[in-house]
């Protein structure tokens, strides 16, 4: 464990105003310092591998450490640190707990038209790997904590902040070793973490999602097997031939539609704001004449809905051979599946094996789960909380519960018994999604509008 380390670069980086102490912020100045604090962290290369969340861990610390806040670094890895610290509240409630992960995933460098690590301001972005995931919900998440702390105001909860490591693709080095060797430090009723999102059109937020739930990463491997020779002599039993006809199958096949209580609320909710063609569709969705109508176009124009009906299996990497003019004795063929919560994997691998209905081609689970948990309750105080707020700052919006088709660090906490729900920071048409994406960036005027909204909604559910 790591306590206190100093960033000795922050006070020149950022420029501080005084201490709020009145109970309603200057938003604007906090959009602004929030922005500051982003850029801060998408110019620290924390790139995993190797990770080097620590020196992003002690930037974070160093800001902590200027408004007089102690915070703690752990690290189950030398450089791989996980920062906590807290506010207390009189313990009449539960904690909330605020987080985001700051490792982010490499970059192909000379796919990106700027800097990746410059935190450059364009154009109306932040542009920089890490500023939509999850550099944008740490930062935001750190700038509520320290306004909350400026405010100084009497808490029914302690609010406790969390900036962890390892998300992408290391949680050992990140929530599972902070649940695992210092549970007391983060445990919580509550926790808000990355994971949702808002539509921003033009000026207005139109749709605030929350992710209650998530899908589980699951993976298999095709491996097709035959015998080896000269590429001349063409074979009935080529590997590569019975893998590529295996991997055609889920071209079009895939398993069945299970809605459960999030997916079946995030179609009622959303038939309520799209065009009427789209709101008939998802209507009827378990509509026993028109069901298999809908479900064929949303598989192919729709795959957002799709993957949010069912598990889902796509083909990534294909290995095999070493020369041309051999033919291999074995073929592999990586899927990519993201299982419901309530999926039963063994089942799934004999489907698979039924599917492709091939000897010569041996279907293999590999690879480890996150934890599946129950869909968070949409009727708890966070979530009322949530839809109060969106209610007052967007009242043309909805709040939609949402299954994320990707994982979190959420999935660890429900597991341990923290009700996790999922935001995340507004985009734009021009933005998207570009998480792990080229060219990622987030509009610099939503970075104020989440700001508020978490900041609001923390109170809400936090304030006395």
């Amino acid at each position: 464990m790591r306590k206190r380390l100093l960033f000795p670069l922050v006070l020149s980086a950022l420029s501080w105003s005084a201490p709020l102490l009145a109970q309603t912020p200057d938003f604007r100045t906090a959009g602004h310092e929030a922005v500051a604090l982003l850029q801060g962290m998408v110019r620290i290369d924390s790139s995993s591998p190797p990770g080097n969340e620590t020196q992003v861990a002690e930037f974070i610390q160093g800001v902590l450490a200027a408004e007089g806040i102690d915070s703690n670094i752990y690290e189950m890895e030398v450089g791989r640190g996980n920062l906590v610290a807290r506010i207390p509240g009189n313990g009449s409630k539960r904690p909330i707990l605020l987080m985001g992960h700051i490792d982010v995933v490499g970059v192909e460098r000379d796919m990106w038209s700027v800097d990746p690590f410059a935190g450059l301001i364009q154009d109306g972005y932040l542009w920089g790997r890490g500023s939509q995931d999850d550099k944008g919900m740490t930062a935001s998440a750190l700038q509520v904590f320290l306004m909350i702390a400026r405010a100084g105001v009497e808490l029914d909860r302690d609010v406790i902040f969390m900036a962890n490591a390892g998300e992408e693709g290391d949680a050992h080095l990140g929530v599972e070793f902070m649940i695992a060797e210092h549970f007391d430090e983060i445990d919580a009723e509550f926790a808000l973490n990355e994971g949702g999102g808002m539509t921003l059109i033009g000026d207005d937020v139109t749709m605030v999602s929350i992710a209650t739930t998530e899908k589980v990463s699951t993976r298999m491997r095709l491996i097709a097997s035959g015998v080896s020779g000269h590429g001349s002599r063409p074979r009935p039993d080529n590997a590569i031939v019975a893998l590529a006809k295996a991997v055609a199958k889920f071209d079009t096949w895939q398993p069945p539609m299970r809605l459960n209580a999030t997916t079946r609320e995030y179609f009622r909710r959303m038939a309520e704001i799209v065009d009427p063609e789209t709101a008939f569709k998802y209507r009827n969705l378990e509509n026993s004449g028109l069901t298999d109508m809908i479900q064929e176009d949303f598989r192919l124009h729709n795959l957002a809905a799709n993957s949010m009906l069912r598990t889902s299996i796509s083909p990534t990497i294909i290995e095999g051979g070493f020369r041309r003019n051999v033919i291999p004795a074995e073929a592999i063929a990586t899927l990519d599946i993201r299982a419901l919560p309530e999926e039963d994997t063994l089942w799934l691998k004999a489907e698979i094996e039924r599917v492709i209905d091939d000897p010569s081609v041996v279907v293999e689970r590999f690879g480890a789960r996150r934890p599946v948990s129950d869909p968070m309750p949409i009727d708890s105080d966070l979530f009322r909380a949530i839809e109060t707020v969106q209610a007052e700052m967007f009242p043309r919006a909805s709040t939609i519960p949402t299954m994320l088709t990707g994982g979190t660090d959420s999935s660890q906490l429900r597991a341990a018994g923290v009700l996790a729900y999922g935001m995340g920071l507004p985009t734009d048409a021009a933005t998207g999604s570009r998480a792990h994406g080229n060219d990622e960036r987030t509009p610099v005027a939503g970075v104020g509008k989440f700001v508020e909204f978490l900041y609001k909604t923390v109170m809400e559910v936090a304030g006395r």
